[in-house]
């Protein structure tokens, strides 16, 4: 019988959508409440799953909960693959993803900050292989803006001394400071003013034309 250990790839086409809605439902109830006001009852009356059925796919909260941050991972780098963002290998590129980030923040009132930094920042310490799994999403996610970093140096965009890896830290401190503030603060003026100044030190290592 499938466990919480099995990849879904072994369940049943059914199985496999099952599956995905509980984890939908319990990322969207863990983003709303936080993960520690969330228990397996209230997921399993909001996915309207029957106990049975919720341990069949999840033996306990912790395996749900690593399904949540593998969920909330790809639902990250889904969105930064967006065609409109290309390879995030562009300023005009960097931009847009900072204005986006933006409106995304204000559409919300500035509640909830980022889904994927608001688990990190709650479970990181819970666990070493839930800490484990938030820390490879970060890396999948900071891989993408290295990857356009990589490109703008290498077609001569930024200098040779510009260095991706370091860049690629400081966008990804730069969003995730300025969400957490903003949504303390219920105002968007700080993740507005972090993101302006990380794209600035970006440009200093803009080539001269």
């Amino acid at each position: 019988m499938p466990t919480a250990a099995n990849a879904p790839e072994e369940l049943t086409t059914k199985g496999q959508a099952t599956r995905a809605r509980i984890v939908g439902v319990a990322a969207d109830l863990m983003t709303a409440r936080g993960v520690s006001a969330v228990s397996m009852l209230d997921v399993r009356k909001a996915a309207n799953v029957s106990g049975s059925q919720l341990s069949h796919y999840f033996g306990d909260k912790q395996s749900l909960i690593r399904a949540v941050i593998a969920h909330q991972a790809d639902a990250v780098i889904h969105l930064h693959q967006a065609p409109e963002l290309g390879q995030l290998d562009s300023f005009s590129a960097l931009e847009l993803w900072a204005k986006l980030n933006i409106e995304s923040l204000e559409s919300r009132n500035c509640q909830g900050g980022c889904s994927y930094g608001s688990l990190a920042g709650e479970l990181a310490e819970c666990d070493p292989a839930v800490r484990t799994d938030l820390a490879a999403g970060f890396a999948r996610w900071e891989e993408l803006f290295r990857h356009g970093l990589t490109l703008m140096r290498d077609r001569g965009d930024l200098r040779p001394d510009a260095d991706p890896d370091q860049l690629s830290y400081a966008i990804m401190a730069a969003l995730q400071g300025g969400m957490l503030l903003g949504q303390t603060a219920r105002d968007a003026t700080p993740l507005r003013a972090a993101l302006r100044s990380v794209l600035e030190y970006l440009r200093s290592y803009a080539t001269t034309t």
